[in-house]
């Protein structure tokens, strides 16, 4: 009987294949290649596993309103080609937003940018996937990571490619802030 239970214990184990994960941390400054011209690739190979991924998408600053908007798709190249990842700017978004999702409980963001304010959360049904949002004026910034990494601190990939990539597109979204006149009285 002893013999027959350690051939069912080795015969279990060695069917067994350990799936090894990538867990070594996003980077902290932004390098090419970029998807959609803003999205650090590295990024996102390492939250979304993916390694030649598809993109679709575009971030436009040239509007005459000078409020830059867009948004950056990536997808799974094979199988169902599912969206893995969207990064989308909204020109017209709102602080209250922002807000909103932190009075329902969502973690606040790590200072990344002056004057705006941020959030991050995971998908409670305990999904691989995370989102975050930030804004500042009227710009809102958004990263949503419909697919990541299972056993990957998927909110703090989201967090970190906010760190990389809100500095510059909420900026250059974002119209001049107004600076208080001088001297008024």
């Amino acid at each position: 009987m002893a013999g027959l239970v350690c051939l069912l214990v080795l015969a279990t184990g060695c069917g067994h294949k350990e799936i090894k994960i990538d867990r070594t941390p996003l980077p902290t400054v932004a390098a090419p290649p970029y998807l959609c011209d803003h999205i650090p690739l590295e990024a996102v190979r390492l939250m979304t596993g993916e390694r030649d991924p598809l993109v679709s998408g575009h971030f436009n600053f040239d509007r005459p309103s000078r409020l830059g908007d867009g948004n950056c798709a990536v997808y799974q190249r094979s199988g169902d080609r599912l969206k893995v990842l969207q990064v989308i700017l909204v020109p017209m978004g709102t602080e209250e937003r922002v807000r909103d999702q932190l009075r329902n409980g969502a973690p606040p963001l790590p200072p990344i940018v002056p004057g705006a304010i941020g959030y991050f959360d995971t998908d409670p049904s305990g999904h691989a996937s995370a989102h975050a949002g930030i804004a500042r004026g009227t710009a809102l910034l958004i990263v949503k990571l419909d697919r990541g990494v299972e056993g990957r601190d998927n909110a703090a990939d989201v967090v970190a490619l906010m760190k990389l990539i809100a500095p510059k597109l909420i900026t250059s979204a974002d119209a001049p802030t107004p600076t208080p006149s001088a001297g008024k009285g």
